[in-house]
């Protein structure tokens, strides 16, 4: 039986170096690779950015496409996305009430300074880590099923650019599902904290819902964050599955890359717009 010829990391997102594939599905090319296969990587993701911009605005429109990718990151994330951060709500400010009361007896400020550490980076943080990993694992999937089966080169055959057809509808869905699905996963988590601190620690609902604490910069962070993390990972995720090759295998290798670098994009960029935030807000 012939083997079938599988597509190489070159055909997917314009030339991806080899070596450099196989140092990212190691991790080595995050964790103490060469430096030259972390700028490869960098350059290829930075290309497929640019492209999804370009292709945003001047690329073809497919009805119902976005809506279609909205209904996969948003409608089938909301359950996951509101039992963790109910979850972390309670454990925050459970574990908070204990700190605190260790140095005040007064704990009237913890939903207002609860609420304003959501606002500004743990809702959209947290959130956004999580869709990661479930909705970064499937694009990835997806996209590298599709390249290893050799649909994405029928894709090109048919003068179709597979960014402008794969990645660009998730790409917009992503930023405005994350930002919605972020703002419900904060009241949730927010009115389990105040659940949390009215039965362990007496604390009056009225006492625990304050938003003096919340200012215009919290919310201009909290935001920018939103549309940051839900760019970035249909794009991270969009380069991991478009880089696939090696059969089976490879796929399995896209979505655990897919994974681990959507996350740290996440965190990076937490760390490059909190301090952003800092120096513009105080």
């Amino acid at each position: 039986m012939t083997e079938a010829i599988e597509p190489s990391p070159e055909s997917a997102v314009g030339h991806i170096d080899e070596d450099a594939v196989v140092h990212e599905r190691t991790g080595l090319a995050w964790l103490g690779g060469s430096v030259l296969d972390l700028l490869r990587a960098a350059s290829a993701m930075y290309s497929v950015f640019v492209k999804t911009l370009y292709y945003s605005v001047r690329g073809v429109r497919r009805p119902g496409a976005v809506v279609q990718q909205m209904y996969a990151v948003g409608n089938q994330s909301l359950v996951f996305l509101c039992v963790v951060m109910g979850f972390i709500g309670m454990i925050l400010v459970f574990q908070a009430g204990l700190q605190a009361k260790r140095v005040v007896p007064d704990l009237s400020l913890l939903g207002a300074t609860f609420l304003e550490l959501l606002v500004r980076d743990l809702a959209a943080s947290i959130s956004a880590l999580m869709l990661a990993t479930r909705v970064g694992a499937g694009i990835a999937a997806e996209i590298g099923s599709m390249v290893v089966t050799e649909q994405v080169d029928a894709l090109r055959m048919c003068a179709a650019d597979p960014i402008d057809y794969l990645i660009v509808p998730r790409f917009k869905a992503s930023i405005v599902m994350t930002t919605v699905l972020v703002v419900l996963a904060a009241g949730v988590a927010f009115t389990t904290g105040m659940w949390t601190g009215y039965a362990f620690f007496d604390i009056n609902p009225r006492t625990f819902v304050n938003v003096s604490m919340v200012d215009a910069g919290d919310l201009t962070i909290g935001l920018a964050k939103c549309v940051a993390y839900g760019a970035a990972i249909p794009v991270v995720s969009g380069y991991c599955g478009l880089s696939t090759f090696g059969g089976s295998e490879g796929v399995g290798w896209a979505t655990t890359r897919a994974v681990v670098n959507s996350s740290l994009a996440v965190i990076i960029l937490n760390f490059f717009i909190s301090g952003a935030g800092f120096l513009i807000f105080g």
